[in-house]
């Protein structure tokens, strides 16, 4: 397996080892990590939990893809639907474990890597972060609870980052929610060693810096201002002529236009509910959906398997999706919302 689980002077160890893959989360790694995380909550040797990786480029670029597509291009949607809903369960006990847990989050950290990280009480990035949530890209949804964090950036970042994909830096992560402390990488290794001789998570807070300003601070007052709109067609209508607004909506126009517009909905339910278990019912009544119904088939093959980067949409552009079509890739599915 590509992971490695142990217990560790104070602490519960999680160490992704898939750098080839850029440490991309499996269903396997999944169930493995639900299991430890389970077994240690009334451990009372473990004080806290550790999850890093191996390799410099990545600390997760996102969950399993490319298994996922072998089998729903098939028309076999079954083994993606059981991945997403074991995942997302995960996700949840994450987001609620009751001891400190710490991630250690280098280089790229995308989707299903978020869900296995950002929800947890102590997310440190470094120089090399770069965390973004690109699912629309690829016919999907930011999920893994990515819905929730999005919704509670600050402003209308939530559907700028979502829709966009926009990659964060250690300073945007922190400004936006996503991370909570910027710790120099050449600290993490001792840090990693202070955390199992004494399993004190306040070693972590005794280490941060102030990183340098990141772009997305700058950005706020202009996302705020065209983000809020009603519709997916309002928010690109209303985006300047200038070089900000022109690649904005180059960007968003590339994406999958019905993800785009379920994701500005996903987010904006998150904001108003709040709740973590929520997010995850609502991602799961897209994600279910995304290779039947949806773009994941088309997105995974442009951008993974061929390469072509050059998918073929279900619509040709974002004003040919209807609003009776987001609220029916976003409705309770027939056998009724999943058990978080």
């Amino acid at each position: 397996m590509s992971i490695r689980i142990r217990k560790i002077g104070r602490i519960g160890q999680i160490t992704l080892q898939r750098p080839e893959a850029l440490n991309a989360v499996s269903h396997e790694m999944v169930l493995a990590i639900e299991a430890a995380l389970y077994g240690w909550r009334e451990d009372e040797r473990v004080a806290c939990v550790l999850i890093d990786a191996e390799g410099h480029k990545a600390f997760s670029a996102g969950g399993d893809l490319q298994f996922m597509h072998e089998t729903a291009s098939k028309g076999d949607f079954e083994p993606g639907r059981t991945f997403w809903r074991d995942e997302y369960r995960l996700n949840a006990k994450i987001a609620n474990y009751p001891k400190p847990y710490i991630a250690l989050c280098q280089g790229f950290t995308m989707g299903g890597g978020v869900g296995v990280s950002l929800h947890g009480s102590h997310r440190v990035v470094g120089e090399s972060s770069k965390i973004a949530m690109p699912e629309c890209a690829v016919g999907l949804i930011p999920d893994v609870g990515g819905s929730l964090l999005l919704a509670r950036a600050p402003g209308r970042l939530g559907e700028y980052l979502g829709i966009t994909g926009y990659r964060m830096n250690a300073s945007d992560a922190i400004f936006a929610g996503f991370a909570d402390y910027f710790i120099p990488e050449a600290d993490w290794p001792g840090l990693t060693e202070t955390l199992i001789e004494t399993g004190d998570w306040s070693a972590v807070t005794a280490l941060a810096r102030d990183p340098e300003d990141g772009p997305l601070m700058a950005l706020r007052q202009q996302v705020d201002a065209h983000f809020g709109g009603a519709t997916l067609t309002e928010i690109v209508g209303s985006l300047p002529a200038d070089d900000w607004g022109s690649a904005t909506a180059k960007t968003i126009r590339s994406a999958s236009p019905l993800s785009a517009a379920c994701t500005i909905e996903l987010v904006r339910r998150a904001r108003a509910s709040g709740d973590i278990r929520v997010a995850l019912q609502q991602e799961y009544r897209f994600t279910s959906r995304s290779a039947s119904q949806g773009d994941f088939v088309e997105g995974i093959r442009a951008a993974i398997i061929d390469k072509d980067r050059n998918p073929q949409w279900r619509h040709k552009d974002i004003e040919a999706v209807t609003a009776a079509e987001v609220e029916e890739m976003l409705a309770e599915p027939p056998g009724g919302d999943i058990a978080i």
